[in-house]
């Protein structure tokens, strides 16, 4: 029996509100994890992140070993975060520089419906801020700048993000294909049949 978990993940500070909802294996790995979270939110996975519950950090371990950084978040699961914190809420911060925090809130764990491909996107609302927007300030400028045709950063702001950007669409289409690019990444592999003995 495979367990799902209900997550609703929002990006704190920033208005309109980026949410989604979405549904995951209850044991899928952190690592893993991040990678959904990117997809559903719309960032493009340039910067580190780590993932925070009680007074732990799971995350991309410094590879030089300078400094204790956050546990390898490839070795452990949610499962085994919310077994071992109590948890029901998970802080997810990405990019150190921008500081984009998010809470991911563990609404309800169930079993799987037969026939649906996990990760799934049951809801999204609000667009993702560019990446390297500057945080929640430097978007909230960004949110101005875009909206006031006399505004003096008018036009590089236009030109920068491709002169479409909608604050309210949460780009629902493109969560699903990644969605779906994640599910073939991850789904198991065949077992090749061993060939008979005594053939070459």
């Amino acid at each position: 029996m495979t367990l799902i978990a209900r997550l609703r993940i929002i990006l704190n500070d920033v208005d309109p509100q980026p949410v989604r909802h979405i549904e995951v294996p209850l044991k899928i790995r952190l690592d893993r994890l991040h990678e959904v979270i990117q997809a559903a939110m719309g960032w493009t996975d340039t910067h580190l992140y780590e993932f925070r519950a009680g007074d732990t950090g799971w995350g991309e371990p410094d590879p030089d070993g300078f400094y204790d950084g956050p546990m390898p978040a490839k070795k452990t699961t949610l499962e085994k975060v919310l077994e071992d914190t109590g948890a029901r809420t998970i802080q997810y911060v990405y990019d150190f520089g921008d500081d984009w925090d998010h809470s991911i809130r563990i609404e309800r764990v169930g079993e799987a419906t037969p026939g649906v491909i996990y990760p799934r996107l049951l809801k999204a609302t609000g667009a993702c801020p560019p990446e390297d927007v500057g945080g929640a300030w430097g978007y909230e400028e960004f949110l101005e700048a875009l909206a006031d045709p006399d505004h003096e950063q008018h036009e590089d702001m236009v030109h920068w993000s491709g002169g479409d950007f909608d604050a309210e669409d949460a780009g629902i289409d493109r969560i699903v294909e990644r969605f779906n690019q994640l599910a073939k990444k991850w789904a198991p592999r065949p077992r090749k049949p061993k060939a008979p003995e005594g053939t070459t």
